[in-house]
């Protein structure tokens, strides 16, 4: 990029954070980071999943950003139960061992004020990834005001279909009846269920590389959320594509604030 370019972009920025000063924020987002191996072919490297690496070390970034414009939960969607199942076994690998590396710096910094949290079938990853993740969780557990949520091995429907067979355990287990369950279920008797029960709902959830699809993700806790979709490839996500993605927020709600 030329130097004029580089002044009329951060003037630009600079003029986008001076807005959102102004505008309401979600306190909620979430992120599918799509593209990275794309992003890697574009860089040249010949292996794909290098991307993998440098699109987990950007969530570092990502919640520098979040500090910044007072974001307190993050939920990221690190990989699907399909996922782990469908990709080469290689790619998984590199996949899980660049986010265990990330997970397990942040835990362990002792400026982190991020408490992190798991959501997803952990029982379908490898031995060390599992213990890994769940000793940084175990490590920030006691953190207050700003949540990160990993979903891996994740998937949506599952996450219902999991609360509800819960449901009916514990009903059985009451000795509740099918017909004195169906007369009293309510919305919150799943929600009680879910992979992270005292998650909040998602405010503003945010896809990169153009793909325009949830993917089975977080279909319950989006209930009320806003969508933006970016054509950046997330190692390539900028702060300004997230700036715009807020404040693009921000307007809508300022319309309508009973949102």
């Amino acid at each position: 990029m030329s130097a004029a370019g580089a002044l009329l972009r951060r003037a630009y920025l600079s003029g986008l954070r001076r807005e959102l000063r102004r505008l309401p924020r979600p306190r909620h987002i979430a992120l599918v980071m799509d593209g990275n191996r794309r992003w890697a072919k574009q860089q040249g490297f010949d292996n794909p999943s290098v991307g993998h690496a440098h699109g987990a070390e950007h969530v570092d970034t990502l919640l520098g950003w979040c500090d910044r414009y007072g974001i307190d939960q993050v939920t990221i969607f690190v990989c699907s139960t399909e996922n782990l199942q469908r990709r080469p076994a290689e790619e998984v690998d590199f996949l899980l061992d660049a986010m265990e590396r990330v997970v397990t710096d942040r835990a362990t910094r002792p400026d982190n004020g991020w408490a992190i949290e798991l959501m997803g079938r952990l029982d379908v990853l490898p031995d060390p990834t599992r213990n890994a993740l769940k000793r940084a969780a175990e490590a920030t557990a006691e953190l207050t005001g700003k949540r990160l949520a990993l979903a891996i091995g994740y998937g949506g429907r599952q996450e219902i279909a999991d609360a509800v067979r819960e449901l009916l355990w514990d009903a059985r287990a009451d000795g509740t009846s099918l017909a004195e369950l169906a007369q009293r279920v309510e919305a919150s008797d799943l929600a009680a269920r879910l992979y992270a029960p005292t998650m909040a709902g998602v405010d503003l959830i945010i896809r990169t590389s153009g793909e325009l699809r949830l993917s089975n993700f977080l279909l319950w806790q989006s209930a009320q959320a806003e969508f933006s979709f970016c054509d950046t490839l997330w190692p390539g996500f900028r702060e300004l594509d997230f700036a715009r993605a807020l404040r693009d927020f921000g307007r809508r709600r300022a319309l309508d604030p009973d949102q």
